[in-house]
C-alpha cells in the first residue's frame, strides 16, 4: 500500500492563522473557533485544498446513510457496510493508502447538503439523486453516477394493490426533503390518483407508520425499497409480507457529491469511480490485481501505475495529473474490488437484496456504465 502525505501545509497553516484571528461576530459578540472547526473551515473555503486537508488529517470524513441495507447500513457488530460505504473506502485507499482511514458521518436527507457546504464532510456518498437544482443551488458538484436507480412503490402483499392505479384514496409514506416526495406528487397528480402524503424525516419513522397501518404505500428508490424489504422484521411477516410494484416512475442517478470550488478534488473522486469501472472492463479484480507485472497491455500498465517502455527504450510511469501517487488504482482494487465485485458483494443475487445488474451493467453488456479512457 502506498502512504499519502499532505501537501501545501504552509497554505493551510496560513489560512488557519487568518481564520483564528477572525473572532468577532457581526453583532459585536465573541465567536470562538476550535482547532477542529478551523481545520474544517479552512478546507471548505480554500479552493484546491480538500486533498491536502484530508492527507494532513490522515482520515476521510465521508457523509453516509446508516439505514439502507445494501447501500449504507450499520450491521450487528456496529460496522458501516454497503455499496456506498465501499466507495468511501475506495476514496480513502486512493488518497491515503488506507481503506480503513474513514470517519463515517451519518446524515439524514435534511442534513446532507448542510454538512457538505459547511465542510463537516469531504464527500457525500449517500443515495443522493443528481438533479439540476441540487447541482445549481446547493453549492454541490455531482460526479459520475455509481448506481442508476428509479422510484417505486412498496405495499403489503395482502393489500390487494397490483399497480399505482389501485392506490386511489390511499395514504403514502415518503421521506421529506427528497426528490421522492416531488416525484410522488407529479406521478399521482398526472395520473389523476387522489392520495394523502405522509412525510417523515427518516426511514425508521416511516417503518413505524407503515407497520401501524398509517399508510398503504411506501415510496422510495427501488434499490432502497429492496434493501428495506430484505431486512423486514420476521414478526411482521419478513420480506414475503411486502411487494414492490413493477412500475418505475422516475430517473434516480445516485453517486458521490463534493462541494463546489475544488476541481482537483472533484476529478479525484470522479476517477476513483471510473477506475473501478475500467478495472472490471479489463478483467482486473481484487484477486488478480497484483499479478499484472509482466503484462504487455499498455492500457493495464497505465491504469495500475506500472512502468511503460517507450519506442526509444525509455521507461516511465503514467501520471494523469490528479495529484495521487502511482499505484493508487492498485490500492483501490485491492481494498474493495472492481465495480462488479462491489455490486455483487452488497446488492447482487447472493445477497438479501438479490438485484440484477440491469442498467448498471457495463456498456459492453448493454448497461450504462462507461468510463472515459485512462490515458
Amino acid at each position: 500500500m502506498f502512504k499519502r502525505h499532505g501537501r501545501a501545509v504552509a497554505l493551510l497553516a496560513a489560512l488557519t492563522l487568518i481564520l483564528a484571528a477572525c473572532t468577532s461576530s457581526d453583532d459585536g459578540g465573541s465567536s470562538e473557533t476550535t482547532a477542529g472547526e478551523t481545520e474544517t473551515t479552512a478546507a471548505a473555503s480554500s479552493g484546491g485544498s480538500v486533498l491536502a486537508a484530508v492527507q494532513d488529517r490522515g482520515k476521510l470524513n465521508c457523509g453516509v446513510n446508516n439505514g439502507v441495507p445494501g447501500f449504507g447500513f450499520v450491521d450487528e457488530s456496529g460496522e458501516h457496510v454497503g455499496f456506498d460505504i465501499d466507495y468511501c473506502k475506495a476514496v480513502a485507499a486512493a488518497v491515503l493508502g488506507d481503506a480503513d482511514a474513514v470517519e463515517y458521518v451519518d446524515l439524514d436527507a435534511q442534513q446532507r447538503f448542510t454538512a457538505l457546504q459547511s465542510g463537516e464532510i469531504d464527500v457525500l456518498i449517500r443515495n443522493t439523486t443528481w438533479t439540476a437544482t441540487r447541482d445549481g443551488s446547493e453549492g454541490a458538484t455531482f460526479l459520475h453516477t455509481t448506481f442508476y436507480d428509479g422510484q417505486g412503490m412498496m405495499v403489503k402483499a395482502d393489500a390487494g394493490i397490483a399497480s399505482l392505479d389501485d392506490m386511489a384514496n390511499t395514504s403514502v409514506c415518503v421521506q421529506s426533503g427528497t426528490t421522492t416526495e416531488l416525484n410522488l406528487a407529479s406521478r399521482f397528480d398526472e395520473g389523476g390518483i387522489p392520495y394523502t402524503p405522509l412525510t417523515f424525516a427518516e426511514n425508521p419513522q416511516i417503518q413505524e407508520a407503515f407497520i401501524a397501518g398509517q399508510c398503504e404505500g411506501w415510496t422510495s428508490d427501488k434499490s432502497q425499497l429492496a434493501g428495506l424489504r430484505s431486512n423486514w422484521p420476521e414478526d411482521q411477516g419478513g420480506p414475503e409480507a411486502l411487494v414492490i410494484l413493477d412500475e418505475t416512475f422516475s430517473k434516480e442517478p445516485l453517486g458521490p457529491v463534493v462541494r463546489d470550488g475544488d476541481s482537483q478534488w472533484a476529478q479525484i473522486i470522479d476517477w476513483i469511480t471510473l477506475a473501478t469501472i475500467t478495472a472490471e472492463e479489463l478483467g482486473i479484480d481484487s484477486s488478480n490485481v497484483g499479478s499484472f507485472g509482466d503484462t504487455e497491455s499498455t492500457e493495464i500498465r497505465r491504469l495500475l501505475g506500472l512502468e511503460i517502455t517507450g519506442d526509444d527504450g525509455a521507461t516511465s510511469v503514467f501520471d494523469p495529473g490528479l495529484g495521487l501517487e502511482p499505484g493508487w488504482v492498485v490500492d483501490v482494487i485491492s481494498a474493495v474490488g472492481n465495480y462488479g465485485e462491489i455490486f455483487d458483494r452488497n446488492l447482487g443475487s447472493d445477497t438479501p437484496l438479490g438485484l440484477t445488474r440491469g442498467v448498471n451493467a457495463l456498456w459492453t453488456d448493454g448497461g450504462l456504465l462507461y468510463a472515459p479512457p485512462y490515458r
